[in-house]
């Protein structure tokens, strides 16, 4: 499946995919600071959790881009 048959179909655009980066670094965020508040056994997994939605920023970004570039 090409990549306009994709846009077409789901109406996605490259502001989409920037506002979806941003969501994800102040989820990150968000997650962080939240995780500082809990005890020793529970902060390492939140931790976790914020680094996994952080990670999902550049993707997104890169999925923006192409779209960008195909339109």
């Amino acid at each position: 499946m090409s990549t306009e048959t994709v846009v077409r179909f789901t109406g996605l655009r490259n502001r989409h995919f920037q506002a979806a980066a941003m969501g994800s670094i102040g989820l990150c965020l968000t997650m962080w600071m939240r995780a500082s508040g809990l005890d020793q056994e529970e902060r390492g997994n939140a931790e976790r959790r914020a680094i996994f939605v952080g990670l999902w920023a550049p993707t997104l970004l890169l999925l923006g881009q192409s779209l960008s570039e195909s339109e």
